[in-house]
């Protein structure tokens, strides 16, 4: 029977998850497919073998690297709390260059995209990791692009997933990949998953409406912006309010919060378009409109930058649960108009 090998290089302090995830995915495929199909055959490599203690004391066997030699079809690289030390072990980092070199694909999970680019193999890639790790991972690896937005990032044989559980929508796109996305959709359904989450969809749109600045007229700015998103909203009007020349408040507001007001207000607006692509059945024109786009061009243009979805496609990937929650059903959707 042919099978696909699936190689996982682990090392002390490394993240249960990040290991556990993705390979429970796999492992669910071979039964699945039992007794006909391409299974996966699952390894487990280490420097630490044979015995590795992961970060939360779970223990998993594996063989030392050098077992790890051969064609690879998908490797598998996770992260872990004792990141800074796997980032400095010169054998971990060189083995998985050289693995990588003979693998059809590559992924990480999580701080695991840092060890691939240690190893110089996302020079010149997009590539994605935990949200609260992106600076550091943009700052310390110039040439690679790092996108802080998407929960998993294809670029070529390689593939980068965000924080922790996202390795489970990484694995599942893997699979959709090998064996076509109904069957993907069919294991995410024995594993008991809501939904499979496609890599367009943010991993942190919610911190980023949560996140208000210190500064009293700054947050001031921002709660007053949430609560009128579907108004213009033109700047000066903004930093009146706010009691600030124009040019100071952007100054302040982008030091605050991190980001210019004016890409502040369009993620603001993403982010509710996005809650009612998932909740309700409203026109895509009149959710632009309630968001405050000019025009539903506009609106195209801003979620299709922001996702590189577009609404429709947002929805029919992502309408599943009701803002409390609860699985949608139709007869329990919003039906109202304009």
């Amino acid at each position: 029977m042919h099978q696909r090998r699936v190689v996982v290089v682990i090392y002390s302090g490394a993240q249960a998850l990040d290991i556990a995830g993705p390979i429970e995915v796999f492992d669910t495929v071979n039964r699945q497919l039992a007794p006909t199909g391409v299974r996966y055959l699952i390894e487990f490599v280490s420097a630490d073998a044979p015995l590795v203690r992961t970060c939360s004391g779970m223990v998993v066997a594996a063989e030392p690297l050098a077992a790890g030699d051969g064609p690879i079809d998908t490797l598998i690289v996770p992260g872990g709390w004792s990141l800074r030390e796997a980032l400095a072990d010169r054998e971990l980092v060189g083995w998985i260059g050289r693995a990588a070199a003979r693998s059809r694909r590559v992924a990480s999970v999580c701080g695991g995209a840092f060890l691939l680019a240690e190893a110089g193999l996302l020079d010149g890639r997009r590539a994605t990791t935990h949200w609260a790790y992106c600076a550091e991972m943009a700052e310390r690896y110039p040439d690679v692009t790092v996108d802080r937005e998407p929960i998993f990032v294809w670029d070529g044989r390689f593939v980068t997933s965000a924080g922790v559980s996202t390795g489970i929508d990484m694995a599942l796109s893997l699979v959709e990949a090998d064996h076509g996305a109904a069957f993907a959709l069919e294991v995410a359904r024995f594993l008991v998953l809501f939904f499979k989450r496609n890599g367009g969809q943010s991993q942190f749109s919610a911190i980023l409406e949560a996140q208000l600045a210190d500064r009293a007229p700054i947050r001031a700015a921002q709660e007053w912006i949430l609560e009128h998103l579907e108004q213009p909203l033109p700047l000066p009007e903004i930093a009146e309010r706010a009691s600030m020349s124009l040019r100071n408040f952007a100054r302040v507001f982008r030091r605050e919060v991190g980001t210019p007001p004016g890409q502040y207000i369009e993620q603001m607006r993403i982010a509710r378009a996005r809650k009612l692509l998932e909740t309700t059945d409203l026109p895509v024109g009149q959710i632009a409109r309630r968001c405050g786009f000019p025009a539903p061009e506009t609106f195209f243009r801003s979620f299709g930058r922001a996702l590189e979805l577009t609404p429709n496609e947002y929805r029919q990937r992502f309408q599943t649960l009701s803002p409390s929650g609860l699985l949608l059903a139709p007869d329990h959707r919003d039906r109202s108009s304009a």
